[in-house]
């Protein structure tokens, strides 16, 4: 087989499919990318038994055949040529030559029939999301997914699918995210858990797409499509824990503040916290927060302090000031809310502007103690 396609068009789709592939497999085939020829359409597919990911390109050639192609060799090669048309042809000798301007370059194939097939749904539902709204959802949620392999559900984002939206949770017991979509609905009711990785994958690729992306789904695996890609995965086995039971429904106390102000003090107040607990000590008493951390062991503390708005009792609550940062960070407000009922329960942050019609986001923190 044999076909002409542009060095930097090639480069720049096997770049994403790469992000698939596993530093250590143990299958030797999965380091490879599968070529498969038909006329004028290449696929390039990549997987790690897990998560498949498979591209169309445009090339030229009247051949067909598959082939598999060492993947790091391939990409450290691309990455050199300045934008040229690179000429692929299979020869006898189990080999693949690679003519460029300048020179030819020739490595080994492994036969594209080892290649491990990508799974096809059966009977899967279907549902249709513009692609700068995965992106976003997946943004807004994937900082809080867990690491615990004893809790595997909780290393994914559950998807929430029916009739009157879309939402999607993460948590990892410390934190907790909920971002809704009521603008964006599925014909019918489902719900499942998607590993880190595919989502990560659709994060890089989907930032600020407005292309429709289908989302096909059934028990256990999801398949999202768009433009020329496919990506397939399999879903996370097992019942997401009940996340509405957590999110406290009375929370009488309710602080608005600019989220830069309070980020960065955050921020500079935590450098002189506890390196282990990370805690800080929010104060808050009329129109004024104080925001305090103290380490003990090497007596540095800092306090710093800020006017806000302010409806409740006096109160002095404290929070892991990694997990307050992260969820501050993640939002895109000039101004947030923080919601609170009592020191030992979980306090709601939740951002005041800069969302779209029918978006909705909730991040629920739990607090520490604080040791008077």
């Amino acid at each position: 087989m044999k076909f002409i396609v542009s060095s930097s068009y090639l480069l720049k789709q096997l770049q994403v499919l790469g992000g698939v592939i596993n530093n250590s497999n143990t299958l030797p085939i999965l380091d490879n990318f599968l070529f498969e020829l038909d006329g004028n359409s290449l696929k390039v597919s990549a997987s790690d038994l897990e998560t498949t990911m498979m591209a169309t390109l445009e090339v030229e050639s009247q051949d067909s055949g598959d082939i598999a192609l060492p993947a790091k060799l391939l990409l450290d090669t691309l990455k050199t040529f300045p934008e040229q048309p690179l000429t692929f042809t299979q020869h006898e000798n189990n080999t693949v030559e690679i003519s460029s301007n300048h020179g030819k370059y020739a490595l080994a194939y492994a036969d594209g029939a080892e290649f491990p097939n990508a799974v096809s749904l059966e009977d899967p539902s279907t549902v249709n999301i513009p692609g700068h709204v995965l992106a976003t959802a997946i943004t807004n949620t994937i900082f809080a997914t867990g690491n615990d392999d004893l809790r595997p559900v909780m290393s994914g984002v559950f998807f929430q699918f029916s009739t009157e939206g879309l939402i999607f949770v993460a948590t990892d017991a410390h934190k907790l995210v909920k971002y809704e979509r009521s603008d964006v609905k599925a014909s019918q009711t489902a719900e499942f858990i998607m590993p880190k990785k595919p989502l990560n994958l659709l994060k890089a690729i989907l930032g600020g797409s407005e292309e429709m992306i289908a989302v096909e789904y059934n028990e256990s695996n999801a398949k999202f499509t768009f433009e020329n890609t496919e990506l397939v995965c399999r879903l996370i086995d097992g019942k997401y824990p009940n996340y509405e039971a957590v999110i406290p429904k009375e929370n009488p106390n309710k602080l608005t503040i600019d989220r830069n102000q309070f980020l960065n003090s955050v921020r500079r107040v935590s450098i002189f916290s506890n390196k282990t607990t990370h805690q800080i000590r929010l104060k808050i008493a009329g129109a004024e927060l104080n925001i305090s951390a103290e380490d003990i062991d090497y007596s540095n503390k800092a306090e710093e302090r800020l006017t806000c708005d302010y409806q409740g009792d006096d109160m002095q609550i404290g929070f892991n000031s990694r997990f307050l940062t992260e969820m501050l960070n993640n939002l895109n407000a000039s101004d947030v809310s923080v919601e609170m009922s009592l020191p030992n329960r979980a306090g709601i942050l939740t951002p005041i502007d800069g969302l779209d019609e029918g978006e909705r986001v909730t991040m629920l923190v739990m607090p520490v103690m604080l040791n008077n």
